[in-house]
């Protein structure tokens, strides 16, 4: 088992490393200045030179790449003269301890520096970690709505097999795995909080955290979550349901199960204590990939409802053409996919013994 961990955990190394480069590559090749851009249309040359130089947008590409990732890297170099590309702003990379001090240089570790966001200024890892908490409690609420109502109603289609309820739920599957995101977003905004507002109570765009008109203090307001988290969760519980459905008729058809009746067990304890246990290995996998990949999707979900997560982040740093913002929230989705990925497959190997052999 440790074998098999410490070999997930460099496939997880190698493919942050490669996500990082892509994100570096792809960002650097964009038109426009970002100095300029700071700046505006009426900045001197030499005021944009000299943010230039205090981006390091003077230099190379290739030790532009190596920075970066130096300042990705929790264990860096750093050097002790300020004249120097590499050298250690306390203000950047703080808190960090020193592992190796040389007479001019060390090596330290420290936090990931995200770097500073063109408009504002701030710390990246400091907008990230102001929104991402929004983030994850959106695509957790989703996860866990379509794990529940698609197991269980994936095992209700499976044993009234061929019956009217297992064909809506076949339909629902299938239209629920052909309807992109932002155009359920759309579709369920207008219908529950515009069409059905009074009724419903349900606001269009909010936060889970609000100041009242009066300005007397910050309120919870869990119902602003209902509408996004039902929209993330509908393509995922479509296709829970669907592969329990599936998972639950194989293993019902498997000898063991056969034996089980034959010796008198209650068709209860045979569901719940022999069929269901090992039915749920592939939907554990697709409910993990699909946590993963509700980070896509939550983008335009976020913006349609207004909800104050990575995704809102994202598109807002877009159109201000805020680069340090956009790859920090890139980096962010793609470790969190990859802790995710990495999670669900010890915990698929502790299900399944033939994983580890494999």
């Amino acid at each position: 088992m440790a074998q098999y961990f410490i070999k997930r955990i460099l496939y997880a190394i190698l493919i942050l490393w490669g996500v990082a480069t892509l994100v570096f590559v792809l960002f650097n090749v964009l038109p426009g200045d970002p100095a300029r851009m700071l700046m505006g249309q009426r900045s001197d040359v030499a005021s944009i030179q000299a943010i230039r130089k205090d981006l390091g947008l003077n230099r190379s590409k290739g030790l532009q790449y190596l920075k970066y990732l130096n300042d990705l890297s929790p264990v860096s170099y750093h050097s002790h003269e300020p004249s120097d590309y590499f050298y250690l702003d306390p203000d950047k990379y703080a808190p960090y301890t020193r592992l190796i001090k040389g007479k001019n240089n060390s090596l330290i570790l420290k936090s990931p520096y995200l770097r500073r966001s063109y408009q504002s200024r701030k710390q990246v890892a400091g907008i990230i970690g102001q929104t991402l908490p929004n983030t994850f409690i959106l695509a957790f609420s989703s996860i866990i709505f379509a794990s529940l109502v698609g197991i269980f109603l994936g095992i209700l289609a499976a044993i009234y097999k061929d019956t009217l309820f297992d064909r809506l739920s076949i339909f629902f599957s299938a239209f629920g795995m052909s309807l992109p995101s932002f155009f359920a977003a759309i579709l369920i905004g207008w219908f529950f909080a515009f069409k059905l507002g009074d009724v419903t109570g349900l606001n269009l765009t909010g936060n889970l955290y609000e100041v009242d008109d009066f300005g007397r203090g910050v309120h919870l307001r869990l119902k602003n979550l209902i509408l996004p988290a039902l929209t993330l969760g509908i393509r995922p519980l479509a296709i829970v349901i669907q592969l329990s459905r599936n998972s639950m008729l194989d293993v019902l058809s498997r000898d063991y199960i056969r034996t089980a009746h034959a010796k008198g067990l209650a068709f209860p304890r045979v569901l719940f204590r022999h069929a269901l246990r090992n039915s749920l290995n592939p939907v554990i996998t697709a409910i993990s990939g699909w946590f993963a990949s509700l980070m896509a999707g939550i983008v335009f979900v976020e913006y349609i409802f207004g909800w104050k997560g990575l995704g809102y982040v994202i598109v807002d740093a877009l159109n201000k053409y805020d680069l340090p913002v956009v790859m920090g929230v890139v980096l962010t989705i793609s470790v969190m996919f990859i802790i995710i990925n990495v999670l669900v497959d010890l915990t698929y190997a502790l299900l399944d013994p033939r994983v580890r052999l494999g």
